[in-house]
């Protein structure tokens, strides 16, 4: 986040990580654009390489179709490492040990709002676990079998969710629907829980972050859909952003201390945002049992208040 939107205020350390070392040059620059405590850590080259049980040729032969089909990043073994290493090993690097909750802050992001209050602290005293700006859809050519795992984990582990249900169904499948996680504030326990753990154990299995092109962005929203209910997933509706080409901007009027340029559409209400169905999900009606007879059954009935436990 920039210093001057939020962390002059705070002065809450950045810790920057890199599978290469930083130059000094980099780390001047950086240094020189805030008062808070820096840390620069290398990615250990188990956390960002292919691993063993990957076959490369078929690898390799993949990411030519990918690039062939001009899928985005399609052809780059590196974005793969990046998802990779976000899906299952950056909240497990040494320099993050220390800390209970983070937020995500990538190159070429822009914050359109100033914010006052502390998100961590209001993230813990209102027991939310994930926090985001921006849903869309996701390219369904890198996760053609995404879904199915998921699925196949939820059955083999016989969970019982109230939120997957608004990212798809039995029925008509996986509906691309994700949290953008360029944007995340969120909890590290949430990663670091076991199940979470053997979750992304399970995927990485498959080989399919190298196979396909999983992003870390689609693993996190189904882990949540998993494992949280909706009370615990947070829609940053103040802090204005953008990315890429999307963005999420404030009424001015409505929170104050928002810019939002003229030129930068809000993405919020165009086609492919995922916002106005996050907005209208209720979670009662939608518990998903796994059953154990190999049916995944969709329990279409109301929950009464007094027997939903996640509310």
């Amino acid at each position: 986040m920039y210093p001057s939107r939020f962390n002059r205020k705070f002065n809450y350390p950045y810790v920057f990580l890199n599978d290469e070392p930083f130059s000094d040059e980099f780390k001047q620059s950086i240094s020189a654009l805030t008062n808070a405590e820096i840390e620069f850590g290398l990615v250990p080259s188990q956390m960002w390489s292919v691993p063993h049980h990957v076959n490369e040729t078929l690898m390799n032969e993949r990411l030519t179709d990918y690039a062939s089909r001009n899928i985005m990043y399609g052809g780059s073994l590196s974005y793969r490492h990046m998802c990779r290493f976000n899906s299952g090993f950056f909240y497990r690097h040494p320099l993050l040990e220390k800390y209970d909750y983070y937020w995500r802050v990538e190159p070429g992001v822009h914050f359109y709002c100033d914010l006052d209050y502390d998100p961590f602290r209001f993230m813990k005293e209102n027991g939310k676990e994930y926090g985001f700006t921006i849903t869309l859809k996701e390219i369904p050519e890198t996760i053609p079998t995404l879904w199915e795992h998921t699925l196949k984990f939820a059955h083999e582990k016989q969970l019982n969710t109230t939120l997957l249900r608004f990212f798809g169904s039995p029925e008509g499948g996986y509906n691309l629907c994700h949290y953008w996680s360029n944007f995340e504030i969120a909890s590290l326990n949430l990663w670091r829980d076991p199940r979470y753990q053997d979750y992304f154990d399970y995927l990485d299995s498959t080989g399919n972050f190298f196979y396909e092109r999983w992003g870390d962005a689609i693993v996190h929203s189904l882990a949540a859909g998993l494992f949280l209910n909706k009370s615990q997933v947070h829609f940053f509706e103040d802090i204005g952003y953008k990315h890429d080409n999307f963005a999420h901007c404030i009424n001015d009027g409505v929170f104050g201390k928002c810019m939002c340029p003229e030129d930068v559409g809000n993405f919020d209400g165009m086609w492919g945002s995922c916002l106005p169905d996050w907005k209208n999900y209720r979670e009662q009606g939608y518990q998903w049992n796994f059953k154990s007879n190999g049916e995944q059954t969709l329990e279409d009935k109301i929950v009464h208040d007094s027997k939903f436990a996640f509310m």
